[in-house]
């Protein structure tokens, strides 16, 4: 349970001048909140030098007191705020792989669940599952490596610089996936009939010697 939220629950609020600034401190050091600890430092440095006033019991006014508890709280809720979103932006690029850690499918089984997608109508989930057969069989063909968490627009990238013929269409392909998946986009038969004839394309397609992508992600602009 947090500083504030003992104070919340405690009644009467009269904590001397002292104990406000211990509260402040401890709260807005508390580990849920390191991921903003730039910005929650510098509240923290503010809130000690306006509590230094504080420190006189002379001039001690539990309203002042009160008013810091406020903006203690103003602030606590700011955080979460600011720090949610970016604790749901991070876990979202790691959701973002091609292939789960878990699947464990041949590039044949996922061309399978492609077809079988397409031959019910379900474009969306047949375009997912035809690019996610080409990566796959890229990866059985050692053109590109195993890697987990590969996103769609990196392994387009990496795909692209193995087979440099089919460059652009790979990068297409890779956004379409991302667009489909992630994008709110809905896929088309068109959409599908273009990476089927990619998927094809890809695995006849030779790979170029010599190329190396230390870092997929700048290789090419998205």
């Amino acid at each position: 349970m947090s500083v504030l939220a003992r104070v919340v629950g405690s009644v009467p609020v009269d904590p001397d001048a002292t104990t406000a600034r211990r509260w402040a401190t401890e709260e807005l050091l508390d580990p849920i909140y390191h991921e903003q600890r730039s910005l929650l430092t510098r509240a923290v440095e503010w809130l000690a030098e306006l509590l230094d006033g504080l420190r006189t019991p002379a001039v001690f006014d539990p309203l002042a007191v009160l008013v810091v508890v406020g903006v203690l709280a103003a602030v606590v809720t700011v955080a979460f705020l600011v720090a949610g979103p970016v604790r749901l932006s991070r876990r979202g690029r790691a959701d973002r792989s091609v292939l789960a850690d878990d699947d464990g499918r041949t590039s044949d089984e996922i061309r399978a669940a492609a077809d079988a997608a397409a031959a019910a109508g379900d474009w969306g989930v047949a375009v997912l599952e035809r690019f996610r057969a080409i990566v796959r069989g890229l990866e059985e063909r050692t053109v590109l490596d195993e890697r987990a968490a590969r996103t769609a627009h990196e392994a387009a990238l990496a795909a692209a610089a193995r087979l440099p013929a089919l460059g652009s269409e790979l990068v297409a392909a890779g956004r379409t996936f991302d667009d489909v998946a992630y994008g709110d986009v809905p896929a088309t038969a068109q959409d599908e009939i273009r990476l089927r004839g990619l998927d094809a394309r890809v695995q006849d397609a030779r790979p170029a010697s010599g190329v190396e992508v230390s870092d997929p992600t700048v290789a090419a602009p998205r």
